[in-house]
């Protein structure tokens, strides 16, 4: 048991941070499934990307809040500024997500589902370093 509480203490903020980005997720998938099976038409190109854009919104700002809280422990009072930067990074691994996709799938051929596990990986790790620091210095 003290192993185990050894590990805990030494990769806190890593299993606090994968934790919240499950959360996260649910959030995210909660909120689209919620849109397009009640008020939006995931048939129409526009509505369809309405939900994606609303669920990614509620989850980032969900995001924001537990890795501020829970993760990061941030005591920081510039709270508009800490959560601009938040959400600029994550815009910024969004696009990085969106460009490897189109490179490798799109481009290359290859397939959708593997590379977006790969880019999962790719956007998990670069949403840590940049919360860690440019977010939450």
């Amino acid at each position: 048991m003290e192993k185990i509480l050894s590990y805990y203490k030494k990769y806190r903020q890593i299993i606090h941070y994968l934790i919240a980005g499950g959360l996260t997720t649910a959030v995210s998938l909660s909120v689209y499934y919620l849109l397009v099976l009640t008020v939006l038409d995931p048939q129409s190109g526009v509505q369809l990307q309405a939900a994606n854009i609303v669920s990614w919104v509620v989850a980032v700002t969900f995001a924001y809040y537990v890795n501020r809280k829970y993760v990061f422990e941030s005591r920081s009072d510039q709270v508009v500024r800490e959560a601009a930067a938040f959400y600029v990074a994550r815009l910024g691994t969004l696009f990085m997500d969106m460009l490897i996709m189109f490179v490798f799938v799109t481009k290359l051929g290859m397939n959708d589902k593997l590379i977006k596990l790969v880019v999962q990986v790719v956007v998990t790790v670069a949403n840590y370093i940049l919360s860690k620091l440019m977010v939450f210095r």
